[in-house]
C-alpha cells in the first residue's frame, strides 16, 4: 500500500455535496483507504476568473492502485459525476487529482506527480497541509511551500475534517 494524496474542487451546482460523493466513492473502492481529509475551503477562481468561487479540499489515500490507475480511478469518478472539460480552468461540477503518490516522481504522458502546479496553488497547497504539512514536493515541505503562496481570498468553511460525512 502506497499513500497517496488527491485535490478536489469544484464551482457547479453543489461541489460540497460532488467532493463528498467522491470521498465516499474513493473510501468504498476495494483498492482504496481513506486515511484523512483536509477542511474544507472556499477559494476565489485561479486562472480564468470571472467565475463562481470554488470549494476545496484533499485527502489522502491508502491504497495497492499503481499511479496510472489512481488516475484513471480519479476521471471515472468524475465522468460519473457528469464532469464536462470544455474549458482549461473553467468552472467544473468536480475536479480531482493526483497530487503525491509516496515520495514517487512521475512523469508519463497524461500523468505528472507531483502535480505539476501545486506548488504554486494555495488552494491545494492549504488543504493539503492540514493533512501533509511536512511531505517533501519538489524539495520543499508542503508547509514551505504554503508559506510562499498567495493566500488572498481564501476562507476555511469548516471546523475539521469531517465536513464530508454529513454531505450525502
Amino acid at each position: 500500500m502506497v499513500q497517496a494524496s488527491i485535490g478536489l474542487g469544484g464551482n457547479l451546482g453543489d461541489p460540497i455535496k460532488a467532493m463528498a460523493e467522491a470521498l465516499h466513492a474513493f473510501d468504498q473502492h476495494p483498492d482504496c483507504a481513506l486515511t484523512g481529509v483536509s477542511r474544507l475551503y472556499r477559494t476565489p477562481p485561479w486562472g480564468k476568473t470571472d467565475q463562481a468561487d470554488f470549494f476545496n479540499s484533499c485527502a489522502v489515500l491508502s491504497t495497492s492502485l499503481e499511479p496510472p490507475a489512481l488516475l484513471e480511478l480519479c476521471l471515472s469518478i468524475e465522468k460519473s459525476m457528469k464532469r464536462v472539460r470544455i474549458e482549461r480552468w473553467g468552472p467544473r461540477t468536480i475536479d480531482i487529482d493526483v497530487l503525491t503518490y509516496g515520495d514517487a516522481v512521475i512523469d508519463m504522458e497524461g500523468l505528472e506527480v507531483p502535480h505539476p502546479r501545486m506548488t504554486q496553488r494555495a488552494f491545494v497547497l492549504m488543504p493539503l497541509a492540514d493533512l501533509l504539512p511536512h511531505q517533501i514536493v519538489s524539495g520543499k515541505t508542503v508547509s514551505a511551500w504554503l508559506d510562499q503562496a498567495d493566500k488572498a481570498g481564501i476562507e476555511v468553511e469548516s471546523r475539521d475534517g469531517n465536513w464530508w460525512l454529513s454531505h450525502r
